[in-house]
């Protein structure tokens, strides 16, 4: 199984070494970035498993990086998260394609969980996705179509 990476952004350093060193106390490999554009940039040489993104930093915000995330990656889970937690934010996280919100101050424990969740969600997406294109494959050389070269 390939190793899983996990990025997390945000503008806070607190919260990223925090971040930071949970996963790697749960054997998660992590990250870290202090902007959005660093990350987007990043996706240019790597791909996470997995991201959780502050909504609130200077420059490019959160819900943006979730939008430009999911049109490059659509099936990468985001974790929003955010010290203004309202309902509008949590509404337009999920509408944007969020796979969970987080609002701060937040559990250690919870936040873990809901990381596990979201590679575990990711691992099952791909897992689906293989066997189905591998179904397709083995369909088309079946086909009678193939076997009389059509």
């Amino acid at each position: 199984m390939s190793k899983e990476t996990v990025w997390i952004i945000d503008d806070d350093r607190s919260i990223r070494l925090v971040l930071s060193k949970v996963l790697q106390q749960a054997g998660i490999t992590e990250q870290s970035f202090s902007n959005g554009e660093d990350a987007l940039n990043a996706l240019k040489h790597s791909t996470p498993s997995a991201v959780i993104c502050d909504i609130r930093m200077p420059g490019i915000d959160g819900l943006q990086v979730l939008e430009k995330l999911q049109a490059r990656q659509p099936d990468l889970p985001v974790i929003i998260m955010t010290a203004h937690s309202d309902l509008d934010s949590a509404v337009n996280a999920y509408q944007s394609g969020a796979f969970e919100y987080l609002p701060k101050p937040f559990d250690i424990d919870e936040a873990l969980s809901v990381i596990k969740k979201s590679l575990t969600a990711r691992n099952i997406s791909h897992s689906f996705k293989q066997k189905h294109r591998y179904q397709q494959h083995r369909h088309y050389w079946r086909s009678p179509c193939y076997a009389r070269g059509i």
